[in-house]
C-alpha cells in the first residue's frame, strides 16, 4: 500500500522550504496544491478501502451463517481488528432456536449445580470445543478458498459469546427483555454515557431502562432519582448483558 501521507509532508516540506530560499508565493501554490491533491487522494483511498471492508465483511457474515447454519449454530457476532500480522477474524456462536429449545428441556432434569447459579438457560449458549472446532474447519477452508480476508496471515478465533453477551441488534433487545444490561451511548443521556439497569422494553426504537435495579456509579447517580430512562436505540454505542452471579 502506498504511503500518501508520507508524501504529503515531503511535499510540504519541500514547499517550505522551496518558499524560504526563493521567496515565489506563486511557486509554493503550486506545489501546495500538489500536496493537497495527495491528501484528497489519500482520504479518497482511505474511503474507498473502509467500503471494500465493509462489503467484505458482510461476505464474511453471510458465508459464516451460511457455515454455522449447518451445523445447527447461529453467528451471535462478528468482529475483524488488528493490523497486519496481527489481525484476528473472531466469531461468537451459539445453538440455534431448535438447539436452545433442547438445551432448555435438558436444562429442567438437570441437577440445580449441573449449570451457573442465576443465569436463565436462554442466556447460556450451549456451544461445545466440539461445535467451535468444526466450525472453525469447515470455515476457515470456506475463507481460504474464496480468499474473503484480505491479505495472507490472519488468526481466525471461534467461542462462544460469554455470559456478558453483546447485543447488537433489536431481535437481542427482545429476546433479553427482562436482563441486566450495562450500555453505552453516543451522546450523553442527562449528562452521562454509562448506564446500567434491567431492560424493561424495546418498543418503536426506544429502550426502557429500569435503574432501580442495579446501584448507579458515577455521573448516573445523578439519575437514581428516575425510576426508569428512555434511550434511542440509534444512540447506543455498545450494549452487553450483565450477569446476575
Amino acid at each position: 500500500m502506498y504511503d500518501y501521507s508520507s508524501l504529503f509532508r515531503s511535499a510540504a516540506e519541500f514547499c517550505r522550504l522551496s518558499t524560504e530560499a526563493v521567496g515565489r508565493d506563486e511557486w509554493a501554490e503550486a506545489h501546495f496544491l500538489f500536496a493537497s491533491k495527495c491528501v484528497f487522494r489519500e482520504l479518497s483511498f482511505r474511503v474507498a478501502l473502509r467500503v471494500a471492508m465493509a462489503v467484505k465483511l458482510d461476505q464474511i457474515r453471510s458465508t459464516a451463517e451460511r457455515v454455522a447454519a449447518s451445523f445447527g449454530l447461529e453467528i451471535v457476532d462478528l468482529e475483524l481488528q488488528g493490523s497486519g500480522k496481527a489481525r484476528s477474524l473472531r466469531v461468537y456462536l451459539e445453538k440455534d432456536a431448535a438447539g436452545r429449545a433442547k438445551l432448555a428441556e435438558q436444562a429442567e432434569g438437570v441437577a440445580a449445580d449441573a449449570l451457573p447459579k442465576g443465569v436463565p438457560v436462554e442466556m447460556l449458549s450451549g456451544v461445545t470445543h466440539e461445535d467451535c472446532g468444526r466450525f472453525a474447519q469447515d470455515f476457515g477452508t470456506v475463507l481460504d478458498v474464496e480468499d474473503l480476508v484480505p491479505g495472507a496471515e490472519y488468526t481466525l478465533e471461534v467461542s462462544s459469546p460469554g455470559l456478558e453477551r453483546k447485543l447488537s441488534k433489536p431481535a437481542d433487545y427482545h429476546r433479553f427483555t427482562g436482563s441486566l444490561v450495562k450500555l453505552q451511548t453516543f451522546t450523553p443521556v442527562n449528562e452521562n454515557r454509562q448506564w446500567r439497569g434491567r431492560l424493561k422494553e424495546l418498543k418503536h426504537g426506544v429502550l426502557t431502562l429500569d435503574l432501580s435495579a442495579v446501584k448507579q456509579k458515577g455521573k448516573a447517580k445523578k439519575a437514581t432519582e428516575e425510576v426508569s430512562i428512555e434511550i434511542p436505540l440509534a444512540n447506543i454505542e455498545k450494549a452487553n448483558l450483565v450477569p446476575e452471579i
